[in-house]
């Protein structure tokens, strides 16, 4: 038998369609590892399905390899940090310690928000105070940002420490606070008047990095003022050991990442990503217990005869004919009624539930001649066991068909769970490929032209797809002997 196994394993190989299919395997494989290596296994709960983890990502933001397709410049999403080394000013009694960033701006789109972000302030008596200003490429300066750090608890020792964990932001972009400084900024800069309420509805965006121009109808545009720009964080104080530990400028990009980014902001490469061990587990594990399940009972059937083959079969009749997907989104709905129910796993279960009955069948249509057949016969005569029988002889014989049908399970069973997770009935907190694609649906993507929030998860659910049917064209040759004959 090991010689069987041997040229069968050869013949697999000799087909170029194997190959293609164990190189596209070996790929979702790798990929998996590294999720299950790098990504926390409560992603989805933890990172995915919160809206706060996201904040600093621009909403539905292009990939920025659309920048090689287009004529304009567009705008990367960037994240500035602060050096660890201030300029240092100090000016009758008062420290000023100046974080400056620079940052090079030639793109032709308008940042879609700002906001700023400290962390670590450390004082030791008076609460000192952060201003964050602009200077522009003409050397222009703007206050942008005014944060005030609160005094410190009581019965609590210096070094303080204000945002020691977690970062304290600050908005910019629609800040009432700061319009006044705006609004000056406009007018010494360019002698152009705009209320307050304008400049809001405009966007500091606009009126920070553009250049004004009025018409004569009073209308008003703006066009990117492109250049070197310095952000300079300011720690006020009279206590030279004062400093700040980190400090944050975003500019919020029409570009972000390989995939670009959700309604919220999620970066949907990582969700991607994520999907491809999920995709694996939902595949090859329902797929093995369902193979497992059906090859075992069909042999039984076929061996056992009588009353045990006339039970299984009419199980499986009936199962075979209940109408699957409206069963699934009625349980499906069911379970949604019940937050601690893990709808994947309900899933799987379901998949591997009703999955068994047809390969019991065809199994057992294989097994019929093989009962009666010289070897099995050789085999009671020497007082061989029915189970050993059955589970060392005769399903050596009808394992290569298992195994095809196991193959061929797998790309069922993803495809099954992105179809209810497109229609909604999917589990949320986990970013599987149909889930993603539901949001995308959800939220008009397709009307709106948001193409990278639907094609790329519909792209991955086909090559997982092709990966194991390829894999199938392949083992036809080992399972079917006349396909060999001809090669």
């Amino acid at each position: 038998m090991s010689s069987y196994w041997r040229e069968s394993l050869e013949e697999f190989w000799r087909s170029h369609v194997s190959k293609a299919g164990i190189i596209l395997l070996l790929i979702m494989i790798g990929i998996s590892i590294y999720v299950v290596a790098t990504y926390p296994l409560d992603y989805g709960v933890r990172y995915w399905s919160n809206p706060g983890y996201w904040a600093d990502n621009p909403k539905l933001a292009e990939p920025e390899w659309v920048q090689y397709f287009t004529s304009i410049k567009l705008l990367k999403h960037t994240v500035l940090r602060t050096p660890s080394t201030p300029i240092t000013k100090y000016i009758n009694g008062v420290y000023y310690k100046c974080y400056n960033i620079t940052y090079m701006y030639d793109a032709d789109q308008f940042p879609t928000f700002l906001a700023v972000k400290v962390k670590g302030v450390v004082f030791h008596s008076t609460p000192p105070d952060i201003s964050v200003y602009l200077i522009t490429p003409d050397r222009r300066s703007v206050k942008i940002a005014f944060i005030t750090i609160p005094s410190p608890p009581k019965n609590t020792s210096p070094p303080y420490v204000f945002a020691k964990d977690d970062y304290y932001r600050y908005e910019i972009s629609g800040n009432p606070d700061i319009a006044k400084y705006v609004i000056l900024y406009l007018y010494n800069r360019y002698n152009v008047t705009i209320p307050r309420q304008k400049a809001l509805d405009i966007g500091y965006e606009r009126l920070l990095f553009g250049i004004p121009h009025v018409f004569k109808n009073g209308s008003i545009s703006f066009t990117p003022h492109k250049g070197k720009y310095i952000i300079s964080f300011v720690l006020t104080t009279k206590d030279p050991r004062d400093k700040l530990t980190e400090g944050v400028f975003i500019i919020g990009g029409h570009i972000y990442g390989l995939m670009g980014t959700d309604i919220i902001g999620r970066d949907l490469a990582q969700g991607l990503i994520f999907g491809f061990p999920v995709a694996l587990l939902i595949g090859v594990l329902t797929s093995v217990l369902t193979s497992i399940i059906g090859a075992v009972l069909g042999i039984i059937s076929g061996y056992k005869g009588g009353l045990i083959d006339e039970a299984i079969q009419r199980i499986c009749d009936i199962m075979n004919n209940i109408p699957l997907l409206p069963l699934f989104i009625l349980i499906m709905f069911i379970v949604s009624r019940y937050p601690g129910v893990s709808k994947l796993g309900v899933i799987m279960a379901l998949l591997v539930i009703f999955g068994w009955p047809g390969l019991t069948i065809l199994v057992r249509s294989m097994v019929l001649p093989l009962r009666e057949s010289a070897f099995v016969e050789s085999a009671k005569a020497i007082g061989a066991s029915s189970w050993r029988i059955m589970m060392r002889h005769i399903f050596l014989y009808v394992a290569p068909y298992v195994i095809a049908q196991m193959i061929f399970f797998t790309p069922s069973a993803i495809l099954t769970e992105a179809a209810l997770s497109f229609l909604g009935l999917g589990d949320p907190t986990i970013p599987t490929w149909g889930q993603i694609l539901e949001l995308g649906f959800r939220n008009g993507a397709i009307y709106l032209g948001y193409w990278w929030w639907i094609v790329p998860p519909g792209v991955l659910i086909v090559f997982s797809a092709i990966t194991f049917v390829l894999i199938a064209l392949g083992l036809e040759p080992v399972v079917n002997p006349r396909l060999r004959r001809r090669r």
